[in-house]
């Protein structure tokens, strides 16, 4: 993580002539606080779209940013885009309709006001994903409403405008076979369940809105916050991880498109590398039969994760379709692949102090180790949980192949947590050299000790552990996926200590990852299922949250600059269901 310097200037204490200044207010000209403020170039530089809707490879392009700030407790706001250009302007208050305005000077002083939105529809409208979750119906059966949680919001908001439109019992069942056929595994005797939760709870809240409960009001800090977009790929693409350079750029991954995004965020200056392709690769990879009705698909590979080498800063990606390790050098701008035998879907990376590049596995239950010294790859077995699932996992191969000819998944017997598929997940590093990872189905965290080559795993106390890292003191902070908290485990004595994040309603939000600024000792989340950012201070508790300019913004990755602001990407699966349809780069900059 490295300091970068953004040539907008966002945070200016004294702003220039130019700036933008707004007083926003209810319609009796009361001021509104917190009012977001949306800002984009009327005529935005964009990137081309002249290779299947992509910028041709290697080609400079230049991407306008979006600026989003947020009014003070007197309604004000002053906000410098930097570019005498003309604006679209969008005020968005919970409680109120949104205004929007075209062709605004960027030097503009504006009186807006706001009227107060009163259709009970509307107003439901405006909650974010969780709230609508968290209004269904599930009779008090938590194992199905956990399920519900983990497995039919895995890639995307379960609740979102998308979700929640009107379907029969038949359509359910399709997308229930398409989520299926993708990747999520529902316990078989659940599915009817879910169809029926699903198809009966929505039309109920569409009929009766008033019982979608309001998330909660944004906060007094976001007036010293700003947030900076750069929109990124288009409706199809999955712009999963990202990972912000030593060199200052931030590199995102589009993962149905098999594009490397490199952007400047001083400059907003972006170009885009295809990843490697070997001859005979077919489009899904070793799992070809997968994605087969997705309506614009070039991935061969699948990139999905990123690290740094703290010795020369090449990019290790994993390709989580082929049995491969991608290495980039953002100097020559050049790839090497690295190639092994064994395991099944090269998931989350981290590289040790050594150099050594090391990365879950997680459709074969095994953590892998790639010794860049040596170009030799090792192993881990991790312990099945009964003799079902090593025979399971034995299976995986032949499943993998059915697959691919044709099989239906939804016809694959899937019991209660998943036997045959304990899933690794989230892996990190910690102080001591030690290879920390979760075990996604297994509810279960792990350590590998390079130092003897032993491994450990320790059961949680809660279900679906999916991403983690460590903090500068040695203590893993865990995200609960489907239980709306993050937990804190202590190696030193082998305690768990909840978390609830402030942004669940009703206990429902899925924190899909988090990472730990080692320098302030503060953890961030994603709010995937809330549209949202959390931020908790280990030392005293406080959390802050900071809602995001767009609806359904899934995301999976959290990066740190020195500076302290925030890198994250939307990367909802599909990407059509954000807002307008447009996946972007994010930066948040906390303020005070």
């Amino acid at each position: 993580m490295r300091n970068t310097l953004l040539s907008l200037t966002l945070l200016a204490v004294s702003l220039p002539a130019g700036a933008l200044q707004l007083q926003i207010s209810d319609a009796g000209g009361q001021p509104l606080a917190q009012a977001m403020v949306s800002l984009k170039a009327e005529r935005p530089w964009r990137a081309a779209g002249d290779d299947n809707g992509y910028p041709r490879e290697r080609s400079e392009q230049r991407i306008s940013p979006e600026i989003t700030g947020f009014s003070g407790a007197d309604g004000r706001l002053q906000i410098d885009y930097a570019e005498p250009v003309s604006l679209n302007l969008r005020v968005r208050v919970p409680g109120y309709r949104d205004l929007q305005q075209n062709g605004v000077a960027h030097d503009a002083v504006l009186t807006l006001r706001l009227q107060a939105e009163t259709d009970p529809a509307a107003l439901a409208a405006q909650q974010p994903a969780n709230a609508w979750f968290a209004a269904l119906d599930f009779g008090g059966d938590e194992a199905l409403r956990k399920t519900a949680l983990e497995q039919c919001g895995f890639c995307h908001q379960q609740g979102s405008f998308f979700m929640r439109r009107e379907r029969s019992l038949e359509e359910w069942q399709q997308v229930l076979e398409r989520m299926i056929a993708y990747g999520a595994r529902p316990a078989s005797k659940l599915e009817q369940p879910l169809l029926e939760v699903f198809h009966k709870g929505y039309a109920d809240l569409r009929q009766n809105p008033h019982k979608v409960p309001r998330a909660k009001p944004w906060e007094d800090h976001l007036s010293s916050s700003r947030i900076v977009e750069w929109p990124l790929g288009d409706a199809f693409s999955q712009m999963h991880d990202l990972l912000l350079h030593s060199n200052g750029k931030v590199y995102v991954g589009d993962n149905l498109q098999d594009r490397l995004w490199e952007i400047d965020p001083r400059t907003g200056q972006a170009v885009v590398y295809k990843t490697p392709v070997d001859k005979g690769d077919e489009i899904g990879g070793l799992f070809s039969g997968r994605l087969k009705t997705y309506p614009k698909l070039e991935t061969t590979a699948g990139i999905h994760s990123f690290a740094e080498s703290p010795k020369d800063g090449h990019i290790f990606i994993t390709p989580s379709l082929q049995r491969r390790l991608f290495e980039f050098d953002p100097a020559s701008k050049t790839f090497t692949t690295h190639y092994f035998d064994q395991g099944l879907y090269p998931h989350t990376v981290r590289i040790d102090a050594q150099d050594r590049v090391w990365f879950t596995l997680a459709l074969s239950n095994q953590v892998a180790r790639f010794d860049r010294a040596s170009g030799e790859f090792r192993l881990y077995d991790l312990p099945a949980r009964s003799t079902k699932e090593s025979i399971g996992l034995a299976l995986n191969g032949v499943v993998r192949r059915l697959m691919n000819w044709g099989l239906p998944m939804h016809w694959l017997p899937v019991d209660e947590r998943v036997s045959g598929m304990p899933m690794p997940y989230g892996i990190d590093i910690a102080p001591d050299g030690k290879v920390w990872f979760a075990r996604l189905h297994a509810d279960s965290i792990g350590v590998i000790d390079p130092a003897d080559d032993s491994v450990q795993v320790i059961d949680t106390p809660f279900q679906a552990p999916r991403r983690m890292r460590v903090d500068a003191v040695g203590d893993l902070w865990i995200s609960a996926f489907p239980e709306g908290k993050i937990v804190r485990y202590r190696p030193a004595d082998g305690s768990f200590t909840d978390f609830p994040l402030p942004s669940a309603i009703n206990d429902v939000e899925t924190p899909y990852s988090l990472n730990v600024d080692r320098q302030r000792q503060q953890v961030w989340v994603n709010g995937t299922s809330s549209d949202t950012l959390l931020r908790l201070d280990i030392a005293s508790g406080e959390w802050r949250t900071y809602p995001l300019p767009r609806k359904v913004s899934f995301t999976r990755d959290v990066e740190i600059a020195a500076d302290g602001s925030i890198y994250t990407s939307n990367s909802a699966f599909p990407s059509w269901q954000i807002e307008d349809g447009q996946p972007t780069l994010i930066r948040l900059i906390p303020g005070e």
